[in-house]
């Protein structure tokens, strides 16, 4: 049976990005498959990390409140870059290229601080059967986000505009 502890939920999340960022970054991979898989994943992670994990780590005095805003505005930026990237078209351009490298910092720049902060602040401070609820709680936004076509050029695009109003 695979974990249900939302904080091994998010980590395997992260490490399928790189494992993406890597395809994608790889002249002989198919990058548009890879991009595909990324935009579905990385925006429903960030949409169900935003419904499930983080208004519950808000209610826990240990964990610093404004290190979730910042992981909202991270989730922004991302969304930002992602779309970039979505309308760049030409996997083979050096736009493309450039815009991949974008993503990639803003994201890994992310999980980074995440992981420091929110991350260590769950295993510390909440406790092993409140992970696994809000690891299936995760799991199940997630999927729903994944299932409505949430990477999908429209999406993204509606997300990011959504954000500046």
């Amino acid at each position: 049976m695979s974990s249900v502890d939302v904080v091994e939920l998010i980590l395997q999340d992260h490490r399928r990005m790189e494992d993406l960022f890597r395809a994608m970054r790889n002249v002989e991979a198919d990058r548009s498959a890879a991009l595909a898989e990324l935009a579905g994943l990385l925006t429903a992670h960030s949409l169900a990390e935003e419904d499930e994990v983080y208004p519950a780590l808000r209610r826990y005095k240990n964990v610093d409140g404004d290190d979730v805003d910042h992981g909202v505005h991270e989730h922004r930026e991302a969304n930002e870059a992602l779309l970039a990237l979505l309308e760049a078209g030409d996997t083979t351009s050096q736009e493309w290229q450039e815009k991949l490298e974008d993503l990639v910092t803003a994201v890994n720049h992310h999980v980074d601080e995440e992981e420091r902060t929110l991350l260590n602040d769950a295993r510390e401070n909440v406790a092993d059967d409140r992970r696994a609820a809000w690891g299936r709680a995760f799991r199940e936004a997630r999927a729903r986000h994944l299932e409505n076509d949430c990477g999908s050029v429209e999406n993204v695009r509606k997300l990011v505009a959504d954000t500046k109003d």
